[in-house]
């Protein structure tokens, strides 16, 4: 097994996100032997004196959120052979050399919060998204007005569907989703909104205190535009997969903010229920040089070989054209399909992150992620950016190739997607395989 070293001291968060910083949550996600899970955390609990161990086994996820804020309590899920780990500041050392020593750890790494990634448009007011990334409506605002009328691109006539659905030709397919589910891990949803009461297979909150009724309304959009109706209660279709059944996680919180003990934990449930396919519109920071997240990497290769996909947003950090930022965690996992953001003329936005790390860190795929018409909470519907609004585009093309083909292994769904994106001008580093495409 190819094994990198392993993290360093982190400290609990203290004060909002940055956007640029990384946080820590002072806890471990500590990746274990699946076929002998209980050698690896009894050698932390002798050397590092570990907090008590819960085993979250399957979709038996009814207290984990409360579990994972339990600073006396390390989790395990069984499922994906992983663990949220609680050590005490001054045994850290010892977690970090035990892991490094024993063969049944794979990898053991510093627990990180994650965001979610909008981009506020400038015809919006600011709506409640999480602090790192309130700055950005000014951004857009000073974006010249020149560069603003050519990202606009082309008239599309949007009565009848969105440009982001006409740009991908899902208004061109035959196929539904019918039979696909997708678990959508974001800030939850608004169960009560017509349009997507039927796409609801099932949901659940991993944020303590909060149900999974989205506060945010981030998860809402994102489950709009990967399985909202055909017939939407008003406005143009927006929905890739109107036949597609939605897992719908809370992950993060109304702020929008979460932590990767969260992320697992929406992980392992969507995997127990099925899911062929994970949308994540959600990540950290990553600077450039960095190294995609070990632990990641391998639940990413063991959900693959599950038949799950794992689809991730690459980041909004950028500043095009002067500063293209790196893609960001999770995405730059070389088995998570990292997905960038493009405009109504089918060119980069300016705020998409490019892959401009190695190992890992490539763009895989653009996708429709400016002013993207989908559904808000309250039972109507708004317009975002960000490549949060392109990931769920992906995540809804390989439903429809599920339904295509069912019986295909994830890696031929990677493939072929990645083999039917239509080719673009931009640079691999930008936009991968090209602009999505619905089969």
């Amino acid at each position: 097994m190819d094994r990198r070293p392993f993290g360093g001291q982190p400290d609990r968060p203290n004060g909002h996100a940055s956007g640029q910083g990384t946080e820590y949550t002072g806890r471990y996600v500590v990746l274990l032997d699946q076929s002998n899970q209980e050698s690896g955390l009894n050698a932390l609990r002798s050397s590092a004196g570990i907090a008590n161990v819960e085993r979250v086994r399957g979709s038996e996820v009814g207290n984990v959120s409360a579990l994972l804020e339990n600073p006396d309590v390390s989790v395990q899920f069984e499922e994906l052979g992983a663990a949220v780990v609680e050590v005490r500041p001054e045994q850290r050392h010892a977690l970090v050399t035990t892991a490094e020593a024993e063969p049944t750890i794979i990898a053991a790494e510093p627990e990180r919060m994650v965001y979610a990634m909008p981009i506020t448009a400038p015809t919006q007011a600011p709506t409640e998204f999480f602090p790192a990334y309130r700055s950005d409506e000014d951004v857009v605002v000073r974006h010249s007005r020149a560069e603003m009328a050519a990202a606009q691109g082309p008239a599309w006539d949007e009565q009848a569907w969105t440009w982001g659905l006409q740009a991908i030709r899902s208004n061109l397919s035959h196929l539904t989703g019918r039979g696909a589910k997708v678990a959508v891990l974001d800030t939850g949803v608004d169960t009560d909104h017509p349009d997507l009461v039927g796409c609801l297979e099932e949901t659940m909150s991993f944020v303590l205190g909060e149900t999974v009724e989205d506060g945010n309304g981030h998860g809402t959009h994102c489950i709009g535009t990967v399985a909202g109706p055909a017939h939407p209660q008003q406005g143009p279709r927006y929905g890739v997969a109107c036949d597609a059944r939605i897992l719908a996680g809370k992950v993060l919180s109304n702020a929008g903010s979460g932590t990767d003990g969260q992320i697992l934990a929406g992980m392992a449930w969507a995997v127990s229920r099925g899911a062929r396919v994970i949308s994540m519109s959600l990540g950290a920071f990553v600077r450039p040089g960095e190294l995609f997240p070990q632990t990641y990497e391998i639940l990413a290769k063991r959900a693959l070989e599950r038949g799950t996909v794992i689809v991730a947003a690459a980041g909004n950090d950028s500043r095009r054209p002067p500063r293209i930022e790196p893609v960001s965690r999770p995405a730059n996992c070389p088995s998570i399909l990292a997905v960038a953001a493009l405009d109504k003329s089918i060119t980069p936005s300016f705020f998409s992150n490019g892959g401009i790390n190695g190992q890992g860190g490539e763009v895989n795929i653009a996708a429709p992620g400016r002013d993207v018409h989908s559904a808000a909470p309250g039972g109507g519907h708004q317009s975002l950016s960000g490549t949060s609004m392109a990931t769920p585009h992906v995540a809804g093309v390989l439903a429809l190739l599920v339904e295509a083909n069912p019986n295909a292994s994830a890696a031929d769904l990677m493939a072929t997607m990645k083999s039917g994106a239509f080719p673009l001008m931009q640079p691999l580093r930008d936009v991968g395989a090209g602009l999505l495409q619905a089969p």
